[in-house]
């Protein structure tokens, strides 16, 4: 019997192609995504959808898989709207400008012999496991089980081309207004990822009117082999070009892009890294400036910075498990008008509660332009705490290890939301949250200075390790 419980993920497809999953597996997922569409109209949870939309990034496989996914999809009676080349924001634009459903082609950060699916409804709303995912594998399963080919319908409902990169841009650059800053030298790394794609119309002149920015490019050849480096920022080893080109090129600032271009790193001007919490934290004071009193999400493992500036600021903080479907729910339930977490995605009510780097970038580059200290001083306001990054550990049992975590620290203030969260009286603060899918336990722990935290983090190290 067929099993993508391997590659059907908490929130979106991903696996190793052919070994994982293929294109009659794609094909099978576009019936059941379709299928599970024609389930909400019955339900009454949503209107008619006649048309979905697809794009893919720039992987070998990923024409392929859309195309496959696409004759699926049709099989069901419904059209099919191929965007082409795109980011995950960019798909997520075309679904919540077109109120369509759905679904990118990309494995984000991961190798070159990966790939995966991104599925929304319309306006972009997320599908996750709880959301209608564990009913798409399980359809699937059932179609490729059956080992029937796709019924032919005569005839057969249309798949229409369309470029929506000039499009996205607009819209992006009628939310954030670049065009009198100050003149800016930004190195943007793509990784060899879609940002290659994307960044020249947004910021560069290749289409709209150029803005006072001098884009300085690297690794914007589109190759899903990723020659030069994985397009995860995440890890910093990614960064080491980035940081160079900076310091070579005497630039403002460097911009870091993951291989679907959704999220997106920062360095100031030395090369420093930027931390997401303090983006965070910098979105989040302008867009309360323009709609005060407004709800901010954050996850939990944010800085305390970031709930601190969004109260000066007038915000209500709101804190949210990890994971950009418990952000998107949590911004949709409170109409919240932004949302950060550390993994440098950053969410809009603006663009359908979506996540998009590109304008997190862009609302960088426009406080950055619209004031004359280097991002390194402008930066530091936003900088209050000393974070460890996250760290990693294998462990045999997570749920015994938590527990002796918990025991150790029980004088302390904890919590549970995600994982194990203790706080100290000097502000010091640990998260200690299970893999979902590995047999790690992920430590992130902040102290009011850089000594403070050191010595927390080996302390709880040794705990998890031992």
């Amino acid at each position: 019997m067929s099993d993508l419980s391997q590659v059907v993920k908490a929130y979106d497809v991903r696996g190793t192609v052919p070994e994982q999953w293929n294109e009659r597996v794609a094909e099978a997922l576009g019936v059941a995504f379709a299928q599970l569409l024609r389930g909400d109209q019955v339900a009454g949870t949503a209107g008619a959808p006649e048309t979905v939309v697809i794009a893919h990034d720039m992987r070998e496989t990923s024409p392929g898989l859309a195309e496959a996914f696409a004759a699926g999809v049709r099989s069901e009676g419904m059209s099919v709207i191929d965007a082409g080349l795109g980011s995950t924001d960019l798909l997520y634009y075309a679904s919540g400008s077109l109120d369509l459903p759905g679904a990118m082609f990309t494995a984000s950060h991961n190798p070159a012999r990966y790939n995966g699916i991104k599925m929304c409804r319309a306006g972009a709303r997320p599908i996750g496991q709880e959301s209608g995912l564990a009913e798409i594998r399980d359809r699937a399963e059932a179609l490729l089980d059956k080992g029937e080919p796709l019924p032919v319908r005569d005839p057969l409902p249309p798949l229409r081309r369309r470029d929506l990169l000039s499009e996205y841009a607009a819209h992006l650059r009628g939310l954030v207004d670049l065009r009198g800053i100050r003149p800016l030298k930004v190195v943007v790394d793509a990784g060899n990822g879609m940002g290659g794609y994307t960044v020249p119309v947004v910021l560069g002149d290749a289409v709209l009117p150029a803005l006072p920015l001098t884009i300085v490019p690297l690794y914007f050849e589109l190759d899903g082999n990723f020659p030069n480096h994985e397009a995860n920022p995440l890890d910093p080893a990614n960064l080491v070009d980035l940081q160079a080109a900076v310091r070579e090129h005497g630039a403002d600032l460097g911009l870091a892009f993951d291989g679907d271009a959704d999220r997106c790193f920062v360095v100031d001007e030395r090369g420093e890294p930027v931390s997401p919490s303090a983006i965070t934290a910098l979105v989040a004071v302008r867009e309360l400036a323009k709609h005060p009193g407004s709800t901010v999400i954050h996850n939990l493992i944010t800085s305390s910075a970031v709930p601190e500036i969004i109260r000066e600021n007038g915000g209500e903080p709101l804190r949210s498990r990890v994971g950009h479907s418990f952000i998107k729910a949590d911004m949709a339930r409170t109409n919240a008008v932004f949302g950060g977490e550390h993994s440098a995605h950053y969410y809009f009510r603006d663009f359908w509660f979506a996540d998009t780097g590109m304008l997190a970038a862009m609302h960088l580059l426009a406080a950055l332009g619209g004031q004359d200290r280097p991002l390194s001083e402008f930066a530091a306001e936003y900088e209050r705490y000393v974070c460890s990054g996250e760290i990693n550990s294998t462990v045999a049992d997570q749920a015994a290890k938590l527990a002796e975590v918990r025991q150790v620290y029980q004088g302390a203030e904890t919590e549970e939301l995600d994982g194990l969260t203790v706080r100290f009286p000097d502000g010091a603060w640990i998260n200690l949250r299970p893999s979902n899918t590995e047999p790690l336990l992920r430590l992130n722990v902040e102290g009011p200075t850089e000594d403070r935290m050191i010595a927390l983090r080996d302390e709880v190290l040794e705990l998890v390790r031992r």
